[in-house]
């Protein structure tokens, strides 16, 4: 792909009908789950992208048998019913948080030792509280540049015998996946395992997929509002497992169908999808937007001509959608103010600055703060929009080229992290009437 992709704005609303991969976070928690279970598991609807790729090759590394069908979307991982094979080795995890903090914790748990390497954006993030908490378990981490990041040589605290569960204490302010990493990799604690979370945020949509997940796998996680316990003699086990469609990446075509006031349908996704961005269809009800199920997907028909309504809305518990919301507020009739994101800060870029920098760059007022940002309605102008190398940024402003013209994305290739083909698919999209062959009920 050219080192700039040029967004093809529509003749007029669009009607699409598309499917997106899976999902990344599902198929890296499958992937760990898989590894520490009892058997043989095979995987169905598997990512294939930059992120899951670093995962699969680290757990290659660490001696796993791991059997890839990318053709049928396919992987099939033989647990070790949680002993890691390779007693010491490198491994490498890119960019990739939920590789970094999954991967981190359970080779803290383990009984060999090992060298965590990572890209110089992943080396930036947060990593802190899960070193600390290994630490505190007994496991030992010498930092090989900067401390309390990546990369780092570990020592796992190995098989310990207590008369109890071991009790750590967990800060999860900066990101939920420190307490999803540690609740999966919970069976290798032996006697069984208790966290209780010191911050003021104790539960989010990540975590209840962690659990939803665990359980889908034997292991049940009890939670009394402020503390996670497992059991001792806790066992994985499962011999196939259905990763659901990303719907993060649904979110960016349902909101083309919102800002143009066309009709996406997005297929296979359902509202029995238990990922938190599921919340974003409300966001777009809320903004004038109809949302149906169907037997083929969900579809999302935008309000006609695309005249969005303003909103304040906080999406701590859906952040990734924060960049998709701030790219099409400005088409909105009133102020878009979106709250709670705080911590978007600290991920692949800096989200929040991220969307002031390039909505100014574009002609549009936005009023930054520390956790949160306030977008007012404006005509955007063509513009180069810089992505940070941060797949969501990318993606998300593409959608503000749809009603924009003159809109270029920087980097474009940055989206392999976790959706390789988004602007194959997209640019195939613009350039052809993709009919979505179902009953005439929006505005189009």
């Amino acid at each position: 792909m050219s080192e700039e992709y040029a967004v093809k704005r529509p003749a007029g609303p669009v009607r699409w009908s598309v499917e997106v991969p899976g999902s990344k976070s599902m198929t890296n928690r499958a992937l760990l789950l898989a590894a520490l279970s009892d058997g043989s598991v095979r995987l169905d609807g598997v990512l294939f992208s930059e992120d899951t790729g670093h995962f699969l090759r680290a757990l290659q590394d660490l001696g796993f048998p791991v059997e890839v069908r990318e053709d049928r979307k396919q992987v099939v991982v033989r647990g070790c019913a949680g002993v890691i094979p390779e007693k010491t080795g490198e491994i490498y995890v890119g960019s990739a948080g939920t590789a970094a903090r999954f991967l981190t914790a359970m080779l803290g748990f383990s009984d060999g030792m090992y060298t965590v390497q990572a890209s110089e954006q992943m080396k930036r993030r947060p990593m802190g509280p899960l070193f600390e908490l290994l630490e505190a378990a007994g496991a030992a981490v010498t930092y090989m540049e900067k401390e309390m990041c990546l990369p780092v040589c570990i020592r796992g605290r190995a098989p310990v015998k207590e008369a109890g569960p071991l009790e750590l204490k967990l800060d999860i302010s900066q990101s939920t996946q420190f307490l999803s990493a540690l609740l999966l990799i919970s069976p290798l604690a032996g006697s069984g395992l208790r966290i209780h979370i010191t911050s003021d945020k104790a539960d989010g949509s990540y975590i209840r997929i962690t659990r939803k997940m665990m359980e889908d796998f034997g292991v049940f996680v009890s939670f009394d509002g402020r503390n996670y316990e497992i059991s001792g003699r806790a066992v994985y086990h499962r011999t196939q497992y259905t990763v659901e469609p990303d719907m993060s990446a649904a979110c960016y075509f349902y909101a083309a169908a919102a800002v143009t006031g066309g009709r996406v349908l997005v297929r296979h996704v359902h509202m029995d999808n238990t990922q938190g961005d599921l919340k974003f269809l409300g966001v777009l009800e809320q903004m004038g937007c109809t949302v149906e199920e169907t037997g083929e997907g969900i579809v999302v028909c935008g309000p006609h001509g695309g005249t969005l309504r303003g909103l304040c809305v906080n999406m701590n518990d859906f952040s990734d959608q924060a960049l998709t919301l701030a790219a099409i507020a400005p088409f909105a009739d009133g102020p878009v103010r979106i709250e709670g994101i705080g911590h978007i800060r600290r991920q692949e870029s800096d989200r929040i600055h991220a969307i002031a920098a390039e909505l100014h760059r574009i002609g549009i007022r936005c009023d930054e703060e520390p956790e949160a940002v306030t977008i007012y309605p404006g005509v955007p102008h063509g513009g180069v929009i810089e992505t940070y190398d941060d797949h969501r940024v990318a993606m998300a402003f593409s959608l503000t080229g749809l009603r924009a013209d003159g809109i270029r994305i920087a980097g474009p290739e940055c989206c392999a992290k976790t959706f390789k083909d988004y602007f194959t698919i997209l640019d195939r999209l613009c350039g052809e009437q993709n009919l979505y062959p179902g009953k005439e009920k929006c505005n189009v």
